[in-house]
């Protein structure tokens, strides 16, 4: 009986070393999940000739314009033009009752001619009474008296003559000729209406939009920059649509304003556009690139890439291993679309654009997304 109860202990160890190693198999730790890859857009770090381009937001305004007011009462005989008429400098535009500012003028130029006569008949006895004062027949007073007459005459015909000129001039006024080319706004008189010089309505408006002006700020630390660009000619200006996806005009830049704004450190600038298409309109706010020079074979990425850290600024750059790695820069210009790069990245290096959020260090990424514009 011994050799068969070792046998029967013999195959109870052969078959429980199986079960043990199985349990010891499933005690075994199960190996950690791979972190999710960083969804992000990115491109490359290029080298290229970037404009040196001054943005702002302007609003357009006429060239020229003006309320054209009554300058004598009277009632309106004729509006030689429609609203929204183009018009050329010297046009008839409106016509007020001329009648009573020709009749003054009438009367003033007769009372001129009268006082002519009066005037040349004095000379006339002042020449007798000088004749004759010579030969004695004449007293040296009587003399004087002419000659006092005379001179009364004479200021009477200067006075004549300025009331006729102003005559001519207020009968002129009645005639309202476009000061300038321009574009007819929505007029606020009509005809048959009785207007008054002493009111402050007017007739109509008239503007010049073609050229059409543009004003913008920008700020004071740009102003030797525009200066120098102006001393070497006129820098040119581009209008865009709001969302900077239209271009509405090219002009150049006409002038710096006087002063700087000491509450907003910003300077007002003035630009000139043709607005051949009347893509510019009086209060329109449009966005504005003023180009002031050049900076030749830059190291660019656009300005999303870069981000601003505690005392640092840095871009993440993507590895050839899909991982992310934060990398300290300096930037030697930022204008709110591109930033030039003057230490810390090399031209080809692949540099992040969005996705920032949630990348660390060694942070594993998946490419995707259309990547940002490193145009200037």
């Amino acid at each position: 009986m011994k050799p068969f109860a070792a046998t029967l202990g013999l195959v109870f160890l052969l078959s429980a070393a199986p079960l043990g190693g199985a349990a010891l198999a499933q005690e075994q730790p199960a190996k950690p999940p791979e972190a999710p890859s960083v969804p992000v857009s990115v491109t490359k770090v290029v080298r290229k000739d970037v404009p040196l381009i001054i943005r702002g937001l302007g609003t357009a305004q006429a060239y020229y314009s003006v309320l054209l007011r009554p300058q004598v009462d009277g009632r309106i005989l004729e509006i030689a033009v429609t609203e929204g008429q183009d018009v050329r400098k010297g046009d008839l535009l409106a016509v007020i009752d001329p009648r009573p500012y020709q009749a003054t003028l009438d009367a003033a130029m007769a009372k001129k001619q009268q006082d002519e006569a009066q005037l040349a008949n004095a000379k006339l006895d002042l020449e007798r009474y000088s004749t004759l004062a010579n030969k004695n027949f004449a007293s040296r007073q009587q003399v004087e008296t002419q000659q006092a007459l005379v001179k009364q005459v004479t200021a009477l015909v200067a006075v004549d003559a300025a009331l006729v000129q102003t005559a001519q001039v207020n009968l002129s006024f009645c005639t309202i000729l476009a000061p300038f080319d321009g574009r007819v706004g929505l007029r606020s008189a009509d005809p048959g209406m009785f207007v008054r010089a002493a009111e402050a309505a007017s007739i109509m408006p008239v503007a010049q939009i073609r050229p059409i002006a543009m004003t913008f700020t920008v700020p004071q630390d740009q102003l030797p920059a525009i200066q120098r660009a102006m001393a070497a000619g006129k820098p040119s200006v581009a209008a865009y649509t709001p969302d900077n996806k239209q271009l509405l005009d090219k002009g150049e830049l006409l002038t710096i304003d006087n002063a700087i704004d000491a509450t907003t450190g910003t300077i007002k600038v003035k630009a000139v556009f043709p607005n051949a298409n009347y893509a510019l309109w009086p209060g329109q706010f449009a966005n504005t690139q003023l180009l002031v020079g050049a900076t030749e074979g830059a190291l660019i990425v656009p300005s999303a890439a870069v981000q601003h850290g505690q005392g640092r600024l840095y871009v993440y750059v993507i590895k050839e291993d899909k991982t992310a790695e934060a990398r300290t820069v300096e930037i030697g210009r930022d204008d709110g679309v591109v930033a030039i790069i003057a230490k810390g990245l090399e031209e080809g290096q692949t540099v992040v654009t969005d996705g920032h959020a949630r990348l660390r260090n060694g942070s594993l990424v998946a490419i995707g997304g259309a990547p940002a514009r490193t145009g200037g």
